[in-house]
């Protein structure tokens, strides 16, 4: 779904300014982190470990598991194609709406697919649930008890759950603990969305020891750069210089979605930093090309999520200032 995600501000040949499309909060300063990595000998002129084991150890220390119970991959997404390739041709079922990129390696490895509203709704023959929690693009939370159970109920489905927006909800979650503790459950991670840097790719996925090293005979050798596995040990060490306010941004988001409102746009609850919208009228893609060449903000056009059409976007709390002037600009536009 390389034409479907959000942050394509490459579109608009450096009009954005604000950038609303990501669900990360981008007001970070990275300067110390790129002047760490331009004092590396060797970073661009040696080859990185064919697979990052240093840093997967490092990160287990820091998760209290095992390094056999971590993957480091590059980025999350990595880790959903490598599932999805683990589990070729099987049945698997998706919680929908959610990040188009479950079905589309379902796709690439030929599995029977089913969409379903809820975890209630699953089949009780399915081989492999995608669940995104927190869900994208609905910022909703699955209640962790609900998830447990369920998991346990069905114990010949591999549950993968993708919880790449951990740090952005205050709600409790399934530890790494927890997942290495269950024979079928696969927990993602993303350092990317931890740390707000994108265009590093480099995330994690923690299960127990025998399906981390199932995913491992299925990757190609370096798929992570040296950039990204410095990158991560650097900010690792660092962890606590680079908090997330997630009370903070879910008020910003909560303002946001009850400026919206009184627009006529309907929002939907959300326990996280960003919110789903729908329009009344005219389409998510109008209203973005709007935002983007009048205003210089770049907004989630989501009407390719499954399941919903072209009145939807998304956007993500950015600074109080940034959102006021989100509320205004969209109020021109639907008032003009």
């Amino acid at each position: 779904m390389t034409e479907g995600h959000g942050d394509d501000a490459y579109r608009y040949a450096g009009r954005i300014r604000h950038n609303f499309s990501s669900n990360i909060y981008s007001a970070v300063d990275h300067s110390g982190l790129m002047s760490h990595l331009a004092a590396i000998p060797g970073l661009l002129t040696e080859y990185p470990e064919p697979e990052p084991l240093a840093l997967a150890t490092r990160i287990a220390a820091m998760l209290g598991v095992a390094p056999g119970e971590v993957l480091v991959s590059s980025g999350a997404t990595e880790a959903i194609y490598l599932a999805a390739m683990l589990r070729r041709g099987m049945r698997s079922a998706v919680v929908v709406p959610t990040f188009r990129e479950y079905q589309d390696a379902c796709a690439m490895h030929a599995h029977e697919l089913t969409f379903i509203p809820t975890l209630a709704e699953l089949p009780d023959n399915t081989d492999t649930l995608w669940l995104c929690n927190p869900n994208n693009p609905t910022g909703k939370v699955t209640d962790k008890d609900e998830l447990i159970n369920c998991i346990e109920v069905h114990p010949s489905t591999l549950f993968v759950i993708d919880q790449a927006y951990e740090d952005y909800c205050t709600k409790p979650l399934i530890t790494p603990r927890e997942a290495a503790g269950h024979i079928n459950l696969l927990l993602l991670h993303s350092l990317t969305k931890r740390f707000a840097i994108p265009g590093l790719r480099i995330g994690y996925a923690v299960a127990c020891a025998g399906l981390i090293g199932s995913l491992r005979t299925l990757r190609q050798p370096w798929t992570v750069n040296s950039f990204a596995i410095k990158a991560a040990e650097y900010l690792i060490n660092r962890h606590d210089d680079y908090r997330i306010d997630a009370d903070v941004l879910h008020r910003e988001a909560l303002r946001i979605a009850a400026g919206l409102r009184a627009l006529g746009i309907e929002v939907a609850d959300t326990d996280c930093n960003f919110l789903l919208c729908r329009l009344p009228r005219g389409s998510a893609a109008a209203l973005k090309d709007y935002l983007a060449n009048r205003h210089g903000i770049l907004i989630r056009d989501a009407s390719n999520f499954e399941s919903l059409d072209r009145h939807y976007f998304r956007i993500a709390a950015q600074s109080p200032a940034q959102n006021d002037l989100l509320i205004n600009t969209i109020e021109q536009w639907i008032t003009s």
